[in-house]
């Protein structure tokens, strides 16, 4: 009997954390919008030799493909666990614009920008601990939930692309962190 609560012990803790980032556990599936998505990668997202976050993406199936992924309409998360003591909401916003700046075509730019502005809107200044998801929902748009607050949702698929681009696109924000989401 004890030799099965402990193989049920096992099992339970190994479904429920898929890796450990930095003192981060994250979880090998979660649920968006009902769809079970897995741990497709996760990595720490530096700067100047100092942890900011944890970034974890999860998809509906792991990919190693970025340019698939980003053009495959399909629900995807990613999430942020900060380690650093705080990051401003002006050092998020300029973050977030030079990451769509470096990896959506001008033309396109002009028609986020509005959405963009929405989508930094729901951002206060982070502290260590703090979390951040964005879940994108196809026909729906991305949702941020920020502390466990839910505080809206940015529409369109196109919007959900240069969003994610800023991890796996052609500029990103790091190009380990890119390597370590794509699960390389």
């Amino acid at each position: 009997m004890r030799w099965l609560i402990l193989l049920g012990m096992v099992f339970f803790s190994a479904v429920t954390v898929g890796k450990t980032v930095e003192g981060v556990d994250l979880s090998e599936n979660v649920s968006v919008g009902g769809r079970e998505l897995v741990l497709n990668g996760a990595g720490v997202r530096e700067k100047f030799f100092f942890d900011i976050y944890v970034a974890a993406l999860y998809l509906p199936t792991r990919n190693k493909d970025a340019d698939k992924i980003l053009n495959t309409d399909q629900p995807w998360r990613m999430s942020m666990d900060m380690l650093y003591s705080e990051v401003d909401k002006e050092k998020l916003d300029k973050g977030w614009d030079e990451g769509f700046e470096a990896n959506v075509a001008s033309s396109e730019l002009s028609g986020l920008r509005d959405r963009l502005k929405k989508f930094e809107a729901m951002f206060p200044t982070l502290h260590k601990g703090d979390t951040v998801l964005m879940d994108y929902l196809p026909g729906t748009g991305v949702r941020v939930t920020v502390k466990g607050v839910d505080k809206g949702v940015v529409p369109g698929a196109d919007f959900a692309r240069a969003l994610l681009s800023v991890w796996i696109g052609p500029e990103p924000v790091t190009s380990s962190v890119k390597k370590h989401l794509l699960g390389r």
